[in-house]
């Protein structure tokens, strides 16, 4: 019998990453933790010279608004946040392949000084050098997961610092389920007592499949 991949993270990465697990010929569940909402927010003064997304939810749930941005270069930390960005007019010049923080240091080696950084409210980067200013979009809030049950004898995979908080508050009989964690830093929230932690070669969807996918046949 295979071991199933759980998909903990919400909609709608969490179909888009249960169709990448199956079309790699794993089995997945979707136990989403977490919906994403859109916030209200205030367009800034205009002096940014770089709008940067820290995900591709910024781009979904900004609204009306961020068609004024669209004159602003845009950083995207990933291929999918790049994708979203373009779909919705904007001009993405830099695609990152690691984690915000590490987005933003590109930035400012590209010369950005005033960013306009469109985030989650829960946000991973609290402040940069290069960020002028911040602008929560959206939220993740936690949801009532059905069928919890069905993370025993799992790989859970975790996408960020907060769902790792979550998961382990959930979850009190970890020994038989498996974590992979897309970064250090949300391994390091899991706690103790899981039958094994892997971490992500680098902070991608298609990483923390494959860290997910090795546990499984493990």
């Amino acid at each position: 019998m295979s071991v199933p991949l759980a998909v903990l993270r919400p909609e709608p990465g969490n179909a888009a990453t249960v169709a990448a697990i199956r079309a790699l010929g794993g089995e997945a569940i979707a136990l989403p933790l977490f919906a994403v909402v859109p916030l209200a927010w205030e367009l800034p003064a205009d002096g940014h010279d770089a709008l940067v997304l820290t995900s591709a939810n910024a781009v979904r749930h900004a609204g009306a608004g961020l068609a004024a941005l669209a004159h602003l270069p845009v950083h995207a930390v990933g291929a999918a946040t790049a994708r979203a960005a373009r779909d919705a007019g904007l001009r993405v010049v830099a695609t990152g392949a690691g984690d915000g923080r590490t987005l933003l240091d590109a930035a400012g080696a590209a010369g950005v000084r005033r960013a306009l950084l469109l985030t989650a409210r829960d946000r991973a980067v609290a402040a940069h050098g290069v960020v002028a200013t911040i602008r929560a979009v959206y939220a993740a809030v936690p949801t009532e997961p059905v069928g919890m049950d069905r993370l025993a004898g799992s790989v859970a995979l975790v996408h960020s610092p907060r769902a790792a908080v979550r998961l382990a508050a959930l979850v009190a009989d970890r020994g038989t389920t498996a974590v992979a964690a897309i970064s250090p830093a949300a391994a390091a929230m899991l706690g103790n007592g899981w039958r094994a932690v892997a971490v992500a070669a680098m902070p991608s969807d298609p990483a923390v499949i494959a860290a997910g996918l090795a546990l499984a046949g493990d």
